[in-house]
C-alpha cells in the first residue's frame, strides 16, 4: 500500500523514535460516555465550518469531528462529501463544472464558495476551510478533534499529507497524542496507513467487523467506531475485550445517535464515546459525572 511507498519519509514525520502511548482505559458503566460534536455542532450550523465548531465550543462541547479531503492542487480541505454540491452553491459559481468534485476544484475555487447559505441564511458567506484553518480553530478553542480521512482511494498520499499539517500546526506533541486526537477512516488500509508512519497517533475504525476480526484491526487500530443502529451490548464487551494497537482495551465510538432514548441505549451498552450533530441533546441525556 502507498504507506509503505512513503517509508522514506516516516523518520522526518516521527521527528525520531515515536512514543507509543497507552490507550485510555474503557469506560466505567456509570460514566458519562464522551460526547463527539459530528462535523461540529451540525444540527445549529454548517457542517464541518469553523462555525460548526465555534458552536460546540459554545455548547461546551470539548469533541469535535471533522472530514478532510484534497483539492485539485493538493490543499486539504474540510468536506464530507467528495463533490461540492450538497453544502455549497459551486452549481451556481461553477455552472460548467459537472458533477462537481472536490478534486477537480483548486483551493482558491473551492474558497470562492458559500458554505452556509444552503444551512441558513444566518450563515451566508460562511467558507469551506483548509485543514490548517480547521485544526488552528480548535485549537484556539481548546477542543479535541476527531479527523477522519475521507475517501483516502481518490487520494493518495493523503494520510503522510494529514501528519504533516497536523505536525506543522503543533497537533505531533505529547499532549495532544495523550488525549486530543483521533484518526480515523472507514479504510482499514488508511487507518493502517497512518499507524504505520506514526505508530503514536491513536487510530479508529469506521465499521462494525466482524468479532473474530477484531484482533487483527487491534494490530494498527485503538477504537472500532460503528453506527449505534448495529450495536448490541455483547459486541461492545467484544471490542473492550481485544488488547488495541498501544496496550489496554479498545475503545468504541458510536454514530450518529441524535435524540436522547437512542444515546441512553448506546449508553447503556458501555460505549465509551457517542457522536452525535446535537451535542447537547446527548450530553444531556445523561446525568452529569
Amino acid at each position: 500500500m502507498h504507506a509503505r511507498a512513503v517509508a522514506a519519509t516516516t523518520t522526518a514525520l516521527l521527528g525520531g523514535t515515536a512514543l507509543l502511548l497507552p490507550a485510555p482505559a474503557a469506560r466505567a458503566g456509570s460514566e458519562r460516555p464522551t460526547v463527539v460534536a459530528h462535523r461540529g455542532a451540525s444540527s445549529y450550523a454548517p457542517e464541518n465550518t469553523l462555525a460548526a465548531v465555534d458552536k460546540a465550543a459554545a455548547l461546551g462541547v470539548d469533541w469535535v469531528e471533522n472530514d478532510v479531503q484534497r483539492t485539485k492542487d493538493g490543499e486539504l480541505v474540510v468536506m464530507h462529501d467528495d463533490n461540492l454540491r450538497r453544502t455549497t452553491d459551486a452549481e451556481e459559481v461553477f455552472p460548467g463544472r459537472s458533477p462537481w468534485k472536490v478534486k477537480d476544484f483548486t483551493a482558491a475555487e473551492i474558497a470562492r464558495l458559500d458554505a452556509g447559505s444552503w444551512f441558513s441564511p444566518a450563515y451566508a458567506n460562511t467558507r469551506v476551510p483548509t485543514l490548517k484553518q480547521y485544526v488552528d480553530r480548535v485549537e484556539l478553542n481548546n477542543q479535541k478533534l476527531l479527523l477522519e480521512v475521507k475517501n483516502p482511494e481518490l487520494y493518495p498520499g493523503i494520510e503522510e499529507q494529514t501528519l504533516k499539517v497536523l505536525s506543522n500546526e503543533g497537533w505531533l506533541d505529547r499532549a495532544h497524542l495523550t488525549d486530543r486526537l483521533i484518526v480515523q477512516s472507514f479504510s482499514a488500509d488508511s487507518v493502517r496507513g497512518v499507524h504505520e508512519l506514526r505508530p503514536d497517533v491513536r487510530t479508529g475504525f469506521l465499521g462494525t467487523p466482524p468479532v473474530a476480526d477484531l484482533s487483527w484491526y487491534a494490530t494498527f487500530a485503538d477504537m472500532i467506531n460503528p453506527s449505534y443502529t448495529s450495536l448490541s451490548a455483547g459486541y461492545v464487551a467484544s471490542v473492550h475485550q481485544t488488547e488495541s494497537a498501544h496496550g489496554g482495551p479498545m475503545q468504541l465510538f458510536a454514530w450518529t445517535v441524535n435524540d436522547a432514548d437512542a444515546a441512553r441505549q448506546v449508553g447503556g451498552y458501555g460505549v465509551d464515546g457517542i457522536i452525535t450533530n446535537s451535542p447537547d441533546v446527548v450530553r444531556d441525556a445523561f446525568p452529569a459525572g
